[in-house]
């Protein structure tokens, strides 16, 4: 297992309800992974967890990428305008 620290942005943290939290997840977890374990854990912001960005140790990080041990991960609300 991997320890990770994950903050939450915005309107994220709104939904969670928390700035951050430190994480235990899987070797060779994947950022599609993390958004399941949190959509799991908090149920209530599962669909804004499904959409947000995210960054890897300050680096825009895609579903597909892996989370190294120790990393910082962000998640942010995306954000439209006009």
């Amino acid at each position: 297992m991997n320890e990770i620290t994950v903050l939450f942005f915005a309107t994220m943290r709104d939904r969670i309800g928390e700035r951050g939290i430190t994480l235990e997840v899987p070797e060779e977890s994947r950022v599609r992974d993390l958004k399941r374990i949190l959509a799991e854990r908090y149920p209530g912001a599962a669909e804004a967890i499904g959409i947000t960005l995210v960054s890897i140790n300050r680096e825009y990080a895609f579903d597909e990428d892996l989370i190294p041990a120790g990393a910082e991960v962000a998640m942010f609300p995306q954000v439209s305008g006009g």
